[in-house]
C-alpha cells in the first residue's frame, strides 16, 4: 500500500509530474493554477531539476520545449489566458515533435474572464486552440488523486507519441483537497522517449519506424545532429516545398495518434447497463453528475454516467454504443455547449441529445441535474 495524503489537486498534479520523471517546469503565475509552478518550484532542486519563472506564457512554453529538446522531461501549467497564449508554441512542439506537458486549470472566459471561477470553456481550444491539422491528447481529471495519476499518464503519453500532452483540469479540480492513496514508486509505470540505435553518421532525425510511426529523438549534446523547425520538413528535419514530402510528413503526424486510438482514450461508466437516460460529463462536473445519477437510481429512474477522461481523442466509438440503448443524453458542462457538439456527432442521432449550460460561475449542484432527468422521465 502507498503512502496517504491530504493534497490540493494543483499539488497532486505537480507531485505527480515529478513521479513520472519531469524535471523542469517553465511557466508564470496564473489563477486558479499557480500552485502548481509554486510546488515545482519548491520541490524541483530537492531532484536536481530546474525552476524558472518566466516573463510571460510565451517564454513559459518556449523554455518548455527548449528542456525537453535538450533531453528533459518537462511542464508548463496555466489557465485560459495563459493557454491563449501558449497555442503558437504548442503548434511549434506538435510540428518539431517535441514530448511536453501543458496543464490548463480552466475557469471562465473569455479574455480575463472569471479568474476565480471554474469553467469548461477551453475543452475546443484544446482541440483546435493551435492552427493546422494535429493529433491531440488531453486528459480531463474530475479528482485529486487523478491529478496525480493522469500527471504520470501524461508524460508517458507524450514521451510515447512524441508530441504535447495536455490535462485539461479546472478550477475546482484543482483547488479542492482530498485523501489520496500515492502509489509506491515501484509500482508506477513510467515510460521514456524512444532514442537512437544507430551510428550519429547515419541518424536521420525525422526517419520513422513503420511499426508505430515515431521516429527516435536524440538530446541535443549527445552528439546527433538534427534541425528544430515550425515549418513542414523533410525525414532530415529540414524546411520542404515538396508535395510527396509535406504529405508524408503531415499524414504521419495524425497517424501516429490515429493507429493507438484505442490505447489511448480512456472513459469511466456508471450505471449504464439498463440505462435509459445516460448522462455524460467530465471533470468536476463529473462529481455532481454521479451524485444525481445515484439518486435518480435510489428513485427507481434508469439512468446511467458516462465519463469521458480523455476528452481527446472523444471515446466517440464507445459513447455510440451505448447510444443505440438510450433513448435521451443529458450533456451538464460549464460552457455554452461546446462538448455536447462532439457527443451528438458521435452517436449519430441514435439518441436525443440534451445540452444542459451554465457559465455564471457556479457550480451544477446534483439536485439540478436530478432535476433535469426527472424531467426527461416525465
Amino acid at each position: 500500500m502507498g503512502k496517504i495524503a491530504f493534497w490540493q489537486g494543483n499539488e497532486a498534479l505537480a507531485m505527480g509530474a515529478l513521479a513520472a520523471g519531469c524535471r523542469f517546469f517553465g511557466g508564470y503565475p496564473i489563477t486558479p493554477s499557480t500552485e502548481i509552478a509554486e510546488k515545482m518550484a519548491e520541490e524541483l532542486p530537492k531532484l536536481d531539476g530546474r525552476f524558472i519563472q518566466m516573463e510571460d506564457e510565451i517564454s513559459a512554453i518556449a523554455a518548455t520545449i527548449g528542456a525537453s529538446i535538450a533531453g528533459s522531461k518537462a511542464l508548463t501549467a496555466t489557465s485560459g489566458p495563459g493557454f491563449s497564449l501558449k497555442q503558437e508554441n504548442l503548434g511549434l512542439a506538435y510540428e518539431a515533435e517535441i514530448p511536453i506537458v501543458v496543464v490548463d486549470v480552466m475557469r471562465g472566459g473569455p479574455s480575463t474572464g472569471l479568474p476565480t471561477k471554474a469553467g469548461q470553456q477551453d475543452v475546443m481550444q484544446a482541440r483546435w486552440g493551435t492552427h493546422g491539422d494535429h493529433g491531440t491528447i488531453a486528459y480531463a481529471p474530475s479528482s485529486v488523486e487523478e491529478c496525480y495519476t493522469m500527471a504520470v499518464e501524461a508524460f508517458n503519453a507524450a514521451e510515447k507519441y512524441r508530441q504535447p500532452v495536455l490535462i485539461m483540469s479546472d478550477a475546482e479540480i484543482g483547488h479542492m483537497r482530498e485523501k489520496i492513496e500515492i502509489p509506491d514508486p515501484e509500482d508506477i509505470r513510467i515510460s521514456n522517449r524512444k532514442k537512437p540505435t544507430v551510428e550519429m553518421e547515419k541518424f536521420v532525425p525525422y526517419k520513422a519506424a513503420p511499426e508505430d510511426d515515431i521516429p527516435p529523438m536524440a538530446s541535443f549534446g549527445d552528439g546527433y545532429r538534427w534541425h528544430v523547425t515550425g515549418l513542414t520538413h523533410n525525414d532530415w528535419g529540414f524546411p520542404t516545398n515538396n508535395a510527396d514530402e509535406i504529405e508524408k510528413k503531415m499524414t504521419r503526424l495524425m497517424r501516429k495518434i490515429d493507429r493507438f486510438r484505442d490505447d489511448i482514450v480512456r472513459y469511466d461508466t456508471e450505471s449504464v447497463e439498463d440505462a435509459d437516460i445516460l448522462v455524460v460529463s467530465y471533470g468536476s462536473v463529473a462529481r455532481s453528475s454521479s451524485r444525481a445519477v445515484k439518486d435518480a437510481r435510489a428513485r427507481g429512474m434508469k439512468v446511467g454516467h458516462f465519463r469521458p477522461i480523455t476528452l481527446w481523442p472523444f471515446p466517440d466509438k464507445e459513447l455510440e454504443k451505448l447510444a443505440r440503448k438510450v433513448k435521451t443524453i443529458i450533456v451538464p458542462e460549464l460552457n455554452c455547449g461546446q462538448m455536447v457538439l462532439e457527443v451528438e456527432r458521435a452517436v449519430h442521432g441514435k439518441s436525443r441529445v440534451v445540452p444542459m449550460e451554465l457559465v455564471n460561475g457556479d457550480l451544477f449542484h446534483p439536485k439540478d441535474i436530478l432535476e433535469k432527468i426527472s424531467q426527461e422521465v416525465r
